[in-house]
């Protein structure tokens, strides 16, 4: 995968240089660089009954920065592949019921059903090779499907677990204690545990509304969680699904 991205980022940085900019473009290869701003989450195929409220969602920044090659097949279809440079993050509180988690509190590990509040802040840093079959529905507006591989580069999952108690191991098992402050609360950190690989489906349009510039929104819906599959910390598989609205100037 490393070595696919690396190909690919090469040959753009070619294409996309002072050099070539205005050049002949072999094959009729179109180019488009874009910039654009992400909003979603990473969350389970609906809500678990072990979430009992969502207190609040908080938008974070998720930029997207990338160039796309177009390659035309025939007067309407074509294929579509780029590199694409982002981040997905996300922040929510939640109020949960003997919802199974891994925790820290102070120097103790402890694993058990939570109920109580819980915060949790996610950032993703990724660097996207989207590899889509294209339909030119006219001369502005192209729709765009296929598959997307992401490689990530930083990875963030933590939060803090507070106001509520924690029933170590089993339902009836010890019941710990957690409050509202720090020294009281517990924390959990499961950065490393999630995968650096990831892989989805993306499905979009692109509006060229004024000579080269354009609009593009693309939804961006995981089909592997951001744990591994056999991961038992987190109860539910957690699936990366955002949507993004870009600008984007097409070169040739």
């Amino acid at each position: 995968m490393k070595k696919i991205i690396t190909t690919i980022f090469a040959f753009l940085l070619m294409w996309l240089s002072p050099a070539n900019s205005v050049a002949e473009t072999p094959g009729g290869l179109q180019l488009k660089a874009r910039a654009g701003w992400s909003i979603g989450g990473t969350a389970p195929l609906g809500v678990p009954a072990t979430i009992r409220s969502i207190d609040a969602f908080r938008l974070t920044p998720s930029f997207m920065v990338g160039a796309d090659v177009g390659l035309p097949l025939s007067d309407r279809w074509g294929l579509l592949t780029g590199l694409h440079f982002e981040n997905k993050g996300m922040n929510v509180d939640v109020t949960a019921k003997a919802y199974h988690m891994e925790v820290r509190k102070g120097d103790s590990m402890l694993e058990g059903l939570f109920t109580g509040k819980v915060h949790q802040e996610s950032a993703m840093w990724m660097f996207t090779l989207p590899v889509c079959a294209t339909l030119q529905v006219s001369d502005r507006l192209l729709l765009k499907a296929g598959p997307y591989f992401s490689l990530l580069t930083s990875r963030k999952f933590e939060g803090i677990a507070s106001d509520g108690y924690l029933r170590q191991g089993t339902p009836t098992g010890p019941k710990i204690l957690m409050g509202d402050r720090e020294g009281e609360w517990a924390t959990f950190d499961l950065a490393d545990d999630m995968r650096r690989f990831q892989t989805g489906i993306t499905i979009g349009l692109d509006w060229q509304f004024y000579r080269s510039l354009g609009l593009s929104a693309d939804l961006n819906w995981g089909l592997n969680g951001i744990f591994p599959k056999d991961y038992k910390t987190v109860e539910q598989t957690l699936y990366p699904i955002y949507g993004t609205v870009s600008l984007f100037y097409r070169l040739r």
